[in-house]
């Protein structure tokens, strides 16, 4: 489909510009609010037309560098190659790509690392500064100026309402019958003005099929013709499989012991090999007619709705395997009637989280022997990706999930440890951590309780006799209320970043 045909909106034909021509109107030191959520939806060109400029700035002695915010990551060839071209001076809330995670660790990118539910409203709240331009991909204009959304829909409704300027980029590679599965929610207000959110079922729709934009911001359009990332999905290994199986048994248990309905309460399942596992694991599970409420659509999913065991899910982006993204092509009429994606200030939401009675499940670097979880940072301090919405589910979630395998680095790193480095969720968000080596229920324990049931089930053969004796250790100095070693709670990880092992 042709340029013409996706843009419907005759006021907008002599916007129609370069990239080049468009990131000529993003000046230095701006905010630039780009589109995209988990390697889906972001913009294409204008990235790569700014990183163009930038080159070109430094090399005449000029500075160069804007801000940006996103609804989650983008790809390479938008962080990344921005990053490289060192045109980012601040970026949030998450990011994947390795060459602006080295900028970020280095201290070249302000990083700033936000639960994604958080995001929207703090910069509507004028939090995060002002938005000069929005960067917004779509897949077209209608007649009436309306904007069909892409494979993400993350902030861009808010990035629309608040940024001073617009560029819009029209992608004509997604399938145009795309149109109608968004469900666009335009009842938020800021503070004292907010009412409920009327959603009460997790497949059901409460807003607009598109987004919105006054006419007159917009400055430039611009032609993409290209898919979002591919998504490397390894293959479940065991360790993987063997999580899932944890998982799905304790969930056919909590259904025996009636604390979950029969018909299964909604699914968020976060993003990564073991994430797709447990939905694979779920394709022969007993449960029927599950319901996914999400970020981010995966493979896992796409696989459950087109077996008839997940009716419907919903999600704020689609994130999928270039074999997963033809089957979606393929079948774009099957699908568009069983997704709805919404805006992440939606997906996230935890009111809507917490009635819905999600069942969350979110990975882990690393969780200490009360509870405490690691999601963002390698040893304290090196950022990895960023908190995303697992803070957003975990905390509100009917029951919350954080997986990891027990070791990594071939057994030089424990999964488990005293004390966490960093924490992104505390003791009181945690109610069921899994690793290979078993499964740990710490609903209704205490802090000492929670320690034996984390080192028996969770850790590593190699590491469990190291965290009992720490353990023992620091009860024999007196009955505290969560016995730690203060000398020693963080000395696994000095040691291996003096020896490259934990283990003594």
């Amino acid at each position: 489909m042709s340029l013409a045909e996706r843009v419907r909106y005759p006021q907008f034909h002599n916007r129609i510009m370069t990239a080049e021509a468009a990131a000529a109107l993003i000046p230095h030191g701006v905010n630039v609010g780009m589109s995209g959520f988990t390697g889906a939806g972001y913009p294409k060109a204008l990235p790569q037309a700014i990183a163009a400029r930038a080159k070109a700035e430094h090399a005449a002695g000029k500075p160069y560098k804007i801000n940006v915010w996103t609804g989650a990551s983008t790809a390479s060839e938008c962080d990344g190659v921005m990053a490289e071209a060192h045109a980012l001076g601040q970026r949030l809330p998450f990011n994947t790509d390795p060459t602006a995670r080295k900028a970020i660790n280095s201290g070249e990118i302000d990083f700033i690392d936000m639960h994604l539910s958080h995001v929207a409203q703090h910069a509507w709240f004028g939090f995060l500064g002002h938005m000069h331009v929005a960067v917004v991909e779509v897949l077209g204009v209608t007649a009436d100026g309306l904007l069909i959304p892409s494979t993400a829909v993350g902030n861009n409704k808010t990035w629309l309402e608040i940024a001073d300027q617009v560029i819009l980029e029209v992608n004509t590679k997604p399938p145009a019958k795309m149109e109608g599965m968004h469900d666009i929610y335009y009842g938020t207000a800021i503070p004292p003005r907010r009412m409920p959110i009327n959603m009460t079922h997790a497949d059901q729709r409460i807003g607009d099929q598109y987004l919105k934009v006054d006419p007159n911001k917009v400055i430039a359009v611009v032609e993409t013709n290209k898919g979002d990332r591919d998504n490397v999905f390894a293959a479940p290994d065991a360790n993987s499989n063997t999580i899932a199986a944890s998982i799905i048994d304790f969930l056919a248990h909590e259904m025996q012991m009636g604390r979950l309905p029969k018909e299964m309460l909604p699914i968020q399942s976060g993003v990564g090999n073991v994430a797709n596992a447990v939905l694979a694991g779920l394709l022969t599970g007993p449960f029927e007619n599950l319901l996914g409420f999400t970020e981010v659509l995966q493979d896992g999913m796409l696989d459950l709705l087109r077996a008839g065991k997940m009716s419907k899910a919903s999600a704020t982006s689609i994130s999928l395997s270039a074999a997963a993204y033809k089957d979606f092509e393929d079948h774009i009429d099957f699908y568009r009637e069983r997704i709805i994606l919404r805006p992440q200030e939606i997906s996230n939401h935890p009111e809507l989280v917490r009635r819905l009675g999600i069942i969350a499940m979110n990975s882990m670097i690393e969780a200490d022997i009360y509870g405490n979880i690691n999601s963002t940072h390698v040893m304290g301090t090196g950022m990895m990706n960023g908190i995303g919405g697992s803070g957003d589910f975990a905390r509100n979630g009917y029951l919350s999930f954080f997986v990891t395998p027990s070791v990594a680095k071939d057994g030089k790193i424990s999964c488990i440890v005293p004390m966490c480095s960093h924490v992104d969720h505390t003791e009181h968000d945690t109610q069921i951590i899994v690793t290979e080596q078993g499964l740990a229920d710490l609903r209704g324990l205490s802090p000492k309780q929670r320690a034996r049931v984390i080192i028996d089930k969770c850790a590593h053969p190699d590491y469990r006799d190291q965290l009992n004796d720490y353990f023992d250790r620091a009860r024999a100095q007196g009955a505290q209320h969560t016995p730690h070693l203060l000398t020693e709670a963080l000395s696994w990880h000095q040691r291996f970043m003096d020896t490259g092992d934990m283990r003594v």
